[in-house]
């Protein structure tokens, strides 16, 4: 059964330590319980986050594996490869994060969609055994539309269940072509967590947590796991 957290902070700075908080205690749980942890990034507004966030935790680096909630198949320098972001950001400016790039499951932009989607999922299983993967953690954002990960509202991915990764080709948000995490991996995660800060954000939220209307961002519901939302005042102003 899924256990739902609304955290709410005055503001963003708060947000950022709430998500590096609850970061390092989900690190820390699943070091002890597991002698790894497993983390899924997603881009977007969560970079800022992160990259203000994650300098200061306690952690055991050397144990993490990042793996990427989706992902634009476009090369690793381009300004929409999340990888490449978070490389930049976490990992090469001023050596914030001491990971190493073989601790990162990346995406193979240079191969065609399904065959970089099925890649992706060999490297999961790789990671986390056969079947499901179990990911410890999953840091997810929410679009305009109410997106999360390259799941799209009416689009068909909505519907997989038979595939872990799957490819999208005419993803109606440029770039159109990416790999994603489909929701049975989404929703046997141990956590999941959406974070979120400004009163662009209200009214999306409003429509997910109060209406209960059923976008893809509302369907993240681990079946056995947490699932938090942490905002701050502005983005929570219409709950």
């Amino acid at each position: 059964m899924t256990k739902e957290e609304i955290i709410i902070k005055p503001t963003v700075e708060e947000v950022t330590k709430e998500l590096a908080a609850l970061v390092e205690n989900e690190a820390k749980a699943a070091i002890d319980s597991r002698g790894k942890f497993v983390i899924g990034l997603s881009g977007g507004s969560l970079v800022n986050f992160l990259v203000a966030g994650l300098p200061s935790i306690s952690t055991d680096w050397s144990r993490w594996h990042v793996i990427f909630c989706d992902e634009r198949l476009v090369p690793e320098d381009n300004a929409d490869s999340t990888f490449g972001v978070y490389r930049r950001h976490l990992r090469d400016q001023g050596g914030a994060l001491p990971l190493t790039e073989a601790q990162f499951v990346r995406v193979d932009p240079a191969l065609a969609p399904a065959a970089a989607a099925a890649q992706y999922a060999a490297q999961l299983e790789a990671l986390l055994g056969a079947g499901t993967p179990r990911c410890d953690l999953l840091l997810l954002g929410m679009g305009p539309d109410g997106h999360t990960c390259s799941l799209f509202p009416g689009h068909a991915l909505l519907q997989v269940t038979d595939r872990t990764v799957a490819a999208i080709t005419d993803s109606p948000k440029p770039p159109p072509a990416r790999v994603t995490l489909t929701f049975p991996v989404l929703n046997a995660a141990r956590a999941a967590v959406f974070a979120m800060a400004g009163a662009g954000k209200a009214d999306m939220v409003r429509r997910v947590l109060r209406a209960r209307e059923p976008l893809p961002a509302a369907q993240v519901r681990p079946a056995d796991g947490r699932l938090v939302w942490i905002l701050d005042q502005a983005a929570a102003a219409h709950l």
